[in-house]
């Protein structure tokens, strides 16, 4: 029977990643560190794979660090994260990048899945207006089981990458860029009207479901 812990301001679901193969992760965002670090140690108790903070401050990061002395962090991309029993690589996932700007989210999506038991392999700055940059990645993306492709601004290389690959597009719209990028909505909508088959979307900024995704695409294709 599923199972969660109640800890009063927070239900954590313990028995997420023996139902789904993914643990549960905790968005820093509107949490105290003491909420943080309850919620870890939930997980850590359930002998969880892995904990995941994500949006995670200094303060985030210092709270999953009380409990978890091992935990790893990525200031850039406001991660914090503990490997504890991490499943044995299956699959590759490759992830490119439109820009450096982008690098953030690429590093969520990386760490999420890698966390999950892929190989990930990463490209960043291949944008479409130096198309050329993206020729050192192409023989990564075409023996990758999923492919992650974060941009911004206009968001074409979702369409330009999904035209070459044989593999599963998870494509990630990120909120860089100037005012009429209106935070990443210009490049959800293009993405969302690529022209390119087997193409699919997540969120703004959202590089943990791209990840979890991805993840679990490439596992199953091996």
């Amino acid at each position: 029977m599923d199972s969660f812990a109640d800890l009063g301001f927070a239900r954590v679901d313990t028995s997420r990643e023996a139902r789904q193969g993914a643990p549960e992760a905790i968005v820093a965002e509107g949490k105290t560190p003491a909420e943080i670090s309850a919620i870890a140690q939930a997980l850590l108790d359930a002998e969880a794979s892995s904990v995941l903070v994500t949006r995670a401050d200094a303060a985030a990061r210092a709270a999953l660090r009380e409990v978890a002395p091992d935990a790893q962090e990525d200031e850039r991309a406001r991660l914090a994260w503990v490997a504890r029993n991490v499943p044995a690589p299956e699959g590759v996932v490759a992830i490119v990048s439109g820009g450096t700007s982008d690098l953030p989210v690429v590093r969520e999506a990386q760490v999420r899945a890698e966390l999950l038991g892929t190989e990930v392999l990463v490209h960043v700055d291949a944008g479409v207006a130096g198309l050329h940059r993206l020729e050192p990645a192409l023989p990564d993306l075409k023996r990758a089981h999923c492919v992650i492709v974060v941009a911004g601004w206009d968001a074409a290389l979702a369409s330009v990458v999904g035209g070459i690959v044989a593999a599963p597009v998870i494509a990630v719209p990120t909120s860089t860029g100037y005012g009429a990028t209106f935070g990443g909505v210009s490049a959800l909508l293009a993405m969302l009207t690529s022209c390119a088959a087997g193409v699919a979307v997540v969120n703004i900024d959202d590089g943990f479901g791209a990840g979890t995704i991805a993840a679990r695409i490439a596992r199953q294709s091996k």
